[in-house]
């Protein structure tokens, strides 16, 4: 097994700390984008953790972690807050949205998590169809890696609808692009 990066074990730590911290509210959450594919077996992100949350709940939660002494910052983006955890070069960047894909992100979005053991604590984790839904409606002209979104769609496709992939994903170019891809590189069947 490869050696952890001391980004990577900052960000787990990071994302244990915040998993816990939402676990001990009130409010619905789960873990959502590259850490999300990770714990269902897709490749390890280095750059940020990502948590949802829904839209209501989205003042409390971001009170609640900041009481629990976390550095919690609303950037200009009005979809997600933004926690920081650690000092220094150490600090590293945990993002908890509650709009996916300029769709607001509601209680009920919750029901039917999978419930997964994320370095050594449980915690609700979006399945593998949405997540791959999010991940392919988030391409765009500015955003729209193949290379890094290749890997984690042969990780987890077994896992995935791809007929809902294809039905959530249909008014964007670059998702069926994408979509086309797979097929012509036998990851996923012919729709």
């Amino acid at each position: 097994m490869p050696e952890v990066g001391e980004v990577q074990r900052d960000l787990r730590e990071a994302l244990k700390l915040v998993a816990v911290s939402l676990k001990e509210g009130d409010a619905p959450f789960a873990l959502t984008g590259g850490y999300a594919l990770w714990a269902r077996g897709g490749p390890e992100p280095e750059h940020d953790v990502d948590f949802m949350v829904a839209e209501a709940d989205a003042p409390t939660v971001m009170a609640r972690l900041a009481e629990q002494g976390l550095q919690v910052v609303q950037p200009p983006e009005d979809w997600l807050f933004k926690v920081f955890v650690g000092e220094g070069s150490a600090q590293v960047m945990v993002d908890i949205l509650f709009r996916s894909a300029g769709v607001t992100v509601e209680r009920d979005h919750f029901e039917g998590v999978d419930e997964i053991e994320v370095e050594s604590v449980a915690m609700p984790v979006l399945p593998a169809t949405t997540l791959m839904s999010d991940k392919l409606n988030a391409m765009e002209e500015h955003a729209c890696d193949f290379g890094k979104a290749l890997p984690a769609a042969r990780a987890v496709r077994e896992q995935v609808d791809w007929a809902v992939v294809r039905a959530e994903t249909k008014e964007n170019d670059f998702a069926y692009a994408f979509l086309v891809l797979l097929e012509r590189l036998g990851i996923i069947p012919p729709a």
